[in-house]
């Protein structure tokens, strides 16, 4: 079975509070664009366990492969899996805001549902992958989305980018979602992202806002330093996505870059 899980953007994300089970409840918009891992399995055989590796970009500790395993073990214990050889090519950059370990688990759930037949509908999946992590329901229908909650509830959303191109640009930094969350004083926003949307774009610079930015910005100026250049280079809005480090913008044509993020990971398309 072959998939190829993609990456998303944030389209604002709001820290409203903390919450008593420890999590924050946030706000944002979830928009799911073209790049992507590649992500393959086959029964295993006569072996006693699994196999998982991985290539492409370092994975490191290879969070991704345990959440891909942590995806097989919640519906092995459900249902009679067999045991899989795992391929994980990992072309979405780590620890950058852009889903990559959430998007693994998730069409890994779907994966094996389309794979062994077992019968699983969208909100059965979306139970088992928010199990997994809060942002791993969104990939299931993987569609644009407003999230609450810790990011697991969900309601469709109308986002019209098409025609627009984005660039995306990670600056090969980490940004540890954990400490980015530490640092963050929840707040209300002055305008909720759901509203901002439905404005016209040129308003998005002044409201659609990621509340992560000053925060990580201040302990890695480089992050901003993309952001701004984006706009320099006639972005229309711009801005981290997740707890980044990664950062978007968004044109109304195919921009003149040259070499301005020369010796990042870029990722240009039209949506």
């Amino acid at each position: 079975m072959l998939v190829f899980p993609n990456a998303k953007i944030n389209l604002g994300l709001n820290i409203i509070e903390k919450r008593p089970d420890g999590f924050h409840s946030v706000e944002s918009i979830m928009y799911p664009i073209g790049l992507k891992d590649v992500l393959e399995f086959i029964p295993a055989g006569k072996v006693e366990e699994n196999s998982i590796f991985s290539t492409g970009l370092d994975t490191g500790a290879s969070v991704e492969a345990n959440l891909i395993m942590r995806a097989y073990q919640i519906l092995k214990s459900n249902f009679d899996l067999p045991l899989l050889n795992i391929h994980l090519h990992k072309v979405i950059p780590i620890g950058a805001g852009l889903g990559g370990g959430s998007s693994n688990a998730s069409f890994m759930l779907k994966a094996l549902n389309e794979g062994f037949r077992l019968g699983l509908s969208h909100d059965e999946l979306e139970g088992f992958a928010a199990r997994i992590g809060s942002d791993c329901p969104f990939f299931i229908r993987n569609q644009s989305a407003f999230s609450s909650g810790r990011g697991e509830q969900l309601s469709s959303i109308r986002v019209n980018l098409k025609g627009y191109y984005l660039v995306l640009v990670h600056p090969g930094v980490h940004v540890g979602t954990k400490w980015a969350y530490s640092k963050i004083k929840p707040k209300r926003p002055v305008k909720h992202p759901q509203d901002v949307i439905r404005q016209d774009i040129i308003s998005w610079k002044e409201f659609l806002v990621n509340d992560f930015e000053h925060v990580v910005f201040a302990e890695f100026p480089i992050i901003e330093q993309i952001k701004n250049d984006m706009y320099k280079h006639g972005a229309v809005y711009a801005s981290m996505s997740g707890s980044g480090s990664a950062v978007y913008g968004l044109f109304e044509s195919k921009p003149e870059l040259g070499d301005v993020f020369s010796g990042n990971f870029v990722w240009e398309e039209r949506l």
